[in-house]
């Protein structure tokens, strides 16, 4: 039998350096960390690989499946809001709109109601990391408990808002963040994969992802 690698970066590892433990298969990750890990290095490895990066591996629990991967869209997402510092303001974007059609209400509030658009991204992301962690609903990292996996569509929901606000108002940034991560363009085909958002719903062009 294998032994599992250990996977850390030592204090003072140089960039250049860093994840120097090379691919290692998921069956030989050891830890309840094991399918964080795993879908991580997919991503370091070939970004663009998107089939492979969301493909179930075998013996694999689906629900576990699914939420380490909302967990590391979020991850990403708050990534990618530091770059929103210079573009997205109250003063530029006071609503939280995708089109004019779609205008967006704030549910971290007792009340929905409108926030601008960067606070209505920062409210959405600490309230879905928030739900991510709460031992109450998500108890374990190695499964999900039935009545948990009801939350995915309302957080695939609203990060997808995120992604169409980028996309229809800061498209420079959008097409920054998706040529190097492809992050969209997987997060969409997720959403697809598992049902967790109508085709009625997505209102970014499907000829953002690359073919």
């Amino acid at each position: 039998m294998a032994q599992p690698v250990l996977q850390r970066n030592c204090p003072g590892t140089k960039n250049v350096d860093l994840y120097g433990w090379g691919k290692i298969p998921l069956e030989n990750m050891d830890g309840t960390f094991a399918i964080q890990q795993y879908i991580q290095q997919m991503i370091r490895d070939d970004p663009t690989a998107v089939g492979t990066i969301l493909a179930l591996p075998d013996s694999t629990d689906e629900g576990i499946w699914q939420y380490e991967h909302l967990r590391q869209f979020t991850l990403e997402l708050n990534q990618m809001v530091v770059l929103f510092d210079t573009v997205c303001s109250e003063a530029t974007c006071p609503q939280m709109k995708a089109t004019d059609e779609w205008l967006y209400l704030c549910a971290a509030h007792k009340d929905p109601k409108e926030c601008c658009a960067i606070d209505y991204i920062t409210h959405t992301l600490d309230g879905t990391s928030a739900l991510l962690n709460n031992d109450k609903f998500f108890p374990s990292r190695v499964s999900v408990p039935d009545p948990s996996l009801k939350f995915f569509q309302s957080i695939a929901r609203r990060l997808y808002r995120i992604f169409s606000h980028a996309y229809f108002h800061h498209r420079d940034l959008f097409d920054r963040v998706e040529n190097e991560s492809r992050l969209c363009e997987r997060f969409v085909r997720f959403c697809t994969k598992y049902k967790l958002i109508t085709k009625k719903l997505q209102i970014i062009p499907d000829s953002f992802m690359q073919r």
